[in-house]
This record gives C-alpha cells, structure tokens and sequence, in this order.
C-alpha cells in the first residue's frame, strides 16, 4: 500500500475504490448517538457534582449560609438523577438494551421531576425577587434563585437531549435486532 506522497500501487489508477466494503449507516449512526449521550452524560456528571457539592457544603456547614444557601427541596431528591447516568454508562459498551430503558424511564423520574418541582417550587421567590428585588438566599453573591433557574434550564436541556439521543440510539438497536431476525 502506498503512501500518500509515495508512488501509487502498480496497475492501478485510484478510481478502483468502489468495490471496498463500507461500514453500514445505523452502524455509523450507533457510533454517532453514543458519543452524543456520553458527552451529555459528563456535562449532567458536572452539574450533579455541582449540586451535591452545593449540598454537602450547606448540611456539613463548611462556609457561612450567607456564601452558599442552604439547599432547596427540590435538589435532594435531584442527587438521584445519577442512577440514569450511571445506567446510561452501564449500556453504551455493550448496546444493552434493558439499561439504556432503565436509563431513560429514571432519567424522567429522577431527573426531571425534581427539575419540574424545583422549577414551581422557586417561582414565588422568584417572583419576589424580579417584583420588589430583594433576595435572602445568595450564593457567592448571586441570588440563589437566580443561580438555581439557571441550573434548571442548562438541566432540562441536557435531559431532554439525554431522553431523544437515547430513544434514537435504541430504535437504532431496534432495527439491528429486527434486520438479524428476519435473516
């Protein structure tokens, strides 16, 4: 085989390239949707460090609750939102189907459920920081509502990306599974 600045390979003129096997599309699309989904697994691993760190500094009383706010509702039973993850994890290397489901129901369970709740729960301080600007919660200076509406929009995002980035890996798994049936 020749290089590419190197002489060409005798008795052929380049253009015999048709005949080469190629990878087939919904395998070029599995490779695809998993790299996606792990991307959107770090960035949901980043924001869940965050949480949980905001968290265990607040309960363990590491700084004053005027640096870091004391947390909402909400972000407790948000700290669950890395069993889908790690299920997600669990089901790339091995297209396991079952996990990738087990991935995408908790993810509406644990991860988007509290983000709802949260989302209600901080409207009327929200409201009453936007009406009459005075906050109570802070952290690092900004207001915590404002700092926690922002984690819910980035949240909901990678979610939702997380859900559809799932459901057409598996419907891509599915065709793969049906096409080897029917041979």
């Amino acid at each position: 085989m020749a290089s590419r600045a190197g002489p060409r390979a005798s008795g052929t003129d380049g253009s015999d390239f048709q005949h080469r096997e190629r990878v087939a599309s919904h395998y070029q699309m599995s490779v695809a949707l998993k790299s996606e989904i792990r991307k959107l697994n770090i960035v949901h691993l980043l924001i869940w460090v965050l949480m949980a760190a905001q968290v265990i500094v607040s309960q363990l009383s590491l700084v004053s609750h005027k640096v870091v706010a004391t947390p909402y509702q909400w972000e407790y039973p948000y700290l669950l939102s890395i069993v889908p993850t790690v299920f997600s994890f669990l089901a790339l290397p091995r297209n396991n189907i079952s996990y990738l489901v087990i991935s995408m129901i908790s993810a509406g369970l644990f991860c988007v459920a509290p983000l709802i709740y949260g989302g209600m729960e901080m409207f009327p301080v929200a409201q009453q920081l936007y009406r009459h600007g005075k906050a109570y919660r802070f952290i690092f200076g900004f207001s915590a509502v404002s700092v926690m509406y922002l984690v819910i929009i980035i949240s909901v995002q990678v979610h939702a990306w997380q859900i559809y980035y799932s459901k057409k890996l598996l419907d891509q798994w599915f065709t793969t599974t049906q096409d080897k049936k029917k041979k």
